[in-house]
């Protein structure tokens, strides 16, 4: 059983945010440390590995849909550059450019590690017990629950879990939150890389008492955008760090852009 466990998500390979909130004393002293995947996709992908790899036994490393396009990414033959085709027929968004760079300076030792990641993880937590790990939901990597979504959109997305797991915890939209969803605890952490609403790096600490804390853990962001901007070989390092790092981007902005893609609205958008 794991007495403390810290919880970090989507830190979308922004080395600096990942230091200050390993050196908490906090996370330092958990025995465990899950990584709920969205791990390498920004601007200093190798170095970000290195660190969570110096973590040795102590991290659970989840894979999310970032790491999974990764890997497709670094997988695609030079023939096939360009926007790839879908399902459909269709030809497929193309990546974020950070995206296609992090790919790009991926080692095929870094691929496979990335492929080889599990999509979830159950740990047995003190105070909380049996705890299911994953990156958006326990059903998919790509799919969209807010703190605010609809009783009946997280009966269907937790439809699957044993019922023995009585807390879930999940990253993937980057907003922080705690609620219960039919009897069960769900707990965001938030985005460690690329926060919305608010700058630093969030994260939650499960363990004995109070069960479940959001954190969060204050940098010098100016600092920080300057030394991705030096130190990353990504063209736009600069311009994503400020707009990331900074969190541009409103809780507010960033319910209205998520809030479709949890069905709320039946023709995919709001009205009006």
């Amino acid at each position: 059983m794991a007495e403390r466990v810290a919880v970090l998500s989507d830190v979308h390979g922004v080395l600096p945010a990942l230091e200050a909130v390993l050196a908490e004393p906090e996370v330092r002293a958990a025995g465990t440390v899950v990584v709920a995947g969205d791990l390498l996709a920004g601007p200093q992908p190798l170095e970000t590995l290195e660190m969570l790899r110096a973590l040795g036994d102590r991290a659970v490393l989840i894979s999310g849909n970032a790491d999974r396009e990764l890997v497709a990414l670094s997988r695609r033959p030079p023939a096939a550059e360009g926007p790839a085709a879908g399902t459909d027929g269709a030809e497929a968004p193309a990546p974020p450019p950070v995206d296609a760079w992090a790919a790009a300076q991926l080692r095929p030792a870094d691929v496979e590690l990335l492929a080889g990641l599990p999509r979830s993880a159950l740990l047995e937590v003190d105070g909380l017990g049996p705890v299911l790990f994953c990156h958006a939901t326990p059903r998919d990597d790509a799919e969209t629950v807010l703190v605010d979504s609809r009783p009946e959109r997280w009966a269907e997305v937790l439809a699957g879990v044993d019922p023995g797991v009585r807390a879930v915890v999940c990253g993937h939209t980057h907003m922080p939150f705690v609620r219960l969803a039919h009897g069960r605890l769900v707990v965001n952490p938030g985005s460690v890389g690329m926060p919305y609403g608010r700058p630093g790096a969030h994260w939650a600490l499960l363990g004995p008492g109070d069960g479940v804390t959001l954190r969060r853990t204050a940098f010098d962001c100016a600092a920080a955008c300057e030394r991705i901007a030096a130190e990353s070989g990504f063209e736009g390092a600069a311009q994503w760090a400020d707009e990331y790092v900074y969190a541009r981007n409103s809780a507010e902005d960033a319910l209205a852009a998520f809030g479709p893609g949890d069905g709320r609205y039946p023709s995919g958008r709001p009205s009006g």
